[in-house]
């Protein structure tokens, strides 16, 4: 959820909620679907700023105004009682003692449901909105993130589970011999700790990752334990699944615990062609200012100056995200398409989608969890609530049918959920 669609025309399709980004009532609704759908969990997206497009453009964005997700999940744990909650929180424009404290909190309150999208904020623009003139370099934020990491998971080690006794009797409400003060002192960061809240329910909750560079390979197969990945043509798919696997292995990780989800538009319709025309439809809702905008954003410079009938020029190393860019560049290379046409491109949604019917999405998915391309799908909807409804209503019982996807839940954590183990306390055993 981003922070609800992630097509940028979306929100003007027929019947679709423009407000939704912005409306408690119907994220309560959209998010009680996906648990009667035994959804694993809800992931929201975030953002530090304003994206980084001309106004001409960002005029056109749904996602200037959101909540903010560690305000906005606890809510929703309220109104919930299986579905896991995934936020987004930068490594980059966080201290690590509130990430860890906000998201203890969100793990208790919703009784282990809770999961820490770590990510190192790849929009520049959002640098001066916390008192720097400049962004942090792409290697010192990755750098930083891995640091943080560990103090982040040290804290919530902070104290043993069973350090709370509540002796009425006796007048002691926890044992001091089983609480540990870290005292971090390293490159980036000096946190003394301890956490004060207890250790979360899951132990810690799910570590999730986005990063595709190399950098962020490097740190998912360390430290994350599901990774919301690009997706693109299943033999790309297929080689980063095995890159990313094997990189835990051979660091010690039991691959089995670290899960890989490709992120998926999927577009519904009864027949191919009218999936496809939802699809065209959604796509011709997008302004090419707008357009222009996602380019850039995704290239890192201005695109404004570009001949928007003439192919993509060379572009320059940045200190925004590299991955994203990469992969711009890669698609207008082999498709050999025109600014334009890549600006449009990119401008709705340009990540993998699968459009069809019911049964040709699940022939889809099927073909990606049984041939070594994924674990599962972070599945987008191109607008709310028709796509999401059409999505839970009718490929999800197909799904079902062939025995692809859970009935109920089994458990009541999204540990459980992912079929992750929970974490020992490093220390105390």
């Amino acid at each position: 959820m981003r922070p609800v669609v992630i097509h940028t025309g979306g929100w003007r399709y027929p019947g679709a909620w423009p407000d939704a980004n912005f409306s408690f009532p119907k994220l309560r609704t959209l998010i009680q679907a996906l648990e009667a759908a035994k959804f694993d969990a809800f992931f929201m997206a975030d953002h530090l700023a304003l994206l980084n497009m001309p106004v001409e453009a960002l005029r056109r964005s749904h996602t200037v105004t959101s909540f903010d997700p560690l305000t906005l999940l606890p809510a929703l744990a309220a109104v919930t009682e299986r579905i896991g909650l995934i936020a987004t929180a930068s490594t980059t424009y966080n201290d690590p003692y509130h990430v860890a404290r906000k998201f203890a909190s969100l793990d208790h309150i919703s009784n282990g449901r809770a999961g820490w999208n770590l990510v190192t904020t790849a929009n520049p623009d959002a640098a001066q909105n916390f008192g720097h003139d400049e962004h942090m370099a792409h290697g010192e934020r990755y750098k930083r993130a891995r640091e943080f990491y560990d103090v982040v998971t040290g804290l919530w080690d902070s104290f043993a589970d069973d350090a709370f006794i509540r002796d009425a009797e006796s007048g002691i409400f926890w044992d001091p011999a089983r609480m540990h003060v870290l005292n971090h002192k390293g490159a980036e960061l000096s946190v003394r700790g301890p956490l004060n809240v207890a250790r979360p329910v899951q132990g810690w909750p799910v570590i999730v990752q986005a990063g595709a560079s190399e950098a962020g390979r490097q740190i998912a197969a360390e430290t994350a334990e599901m990774v919301f990945a690009a997706g693109g043509p299943i033999a790309d798919a297929r080689a980063f699944y095995a890159d990313v696997k094997g990189r835990a292995a051979a660091i010690g990780r039991n691959p089995d615990h670290l899960k890989i989800l490709p992120g998926a538009l999927v577009v519904v319709g009864a027949t191919l062609e009218e999936a496809r025309e939802k699809r065209a439809r959604l796509d011709s809702l997008v302004h090419y200012e707008s357009a222009l905008g996602a380019l850039s954003i995704a290239l890192g410079v201005d695109a404004r100056g570009f001949d928007p009938d003439g192919p993509l020029p060379e572009i320059p190393e940045t200190e925004g995200g590299k991955s994203g860019r990469e992969r711009a560049i890669a698609m207008a290379r082999r498709e050999n398409l025109t600014v334009r046409q890549l600006a449009q491109r990119l401008g709705g949604y340009g990540g993998a989608a699968i459009v069809g019917t019911p049964g040709s999405i699940a022939d889809e998915m099927q073909e990606w969890l049984e041939t070594g391309a994924c674990d599962g799908f972070n599945v987008m909807f191109p607008y709310v609530p028709g796509g999401l409804m059409d999505f839970v209503g009718e490929v999800v019982p197909e799904l079902q049918r062939r025995g692809l996807f859970r009935t109920e839940y089994a458990g009541t954590t999204l540990r459980e959920h992912l079929g992750l183990p929970r974490p020992a306390n490093r220390f105390f055993p």
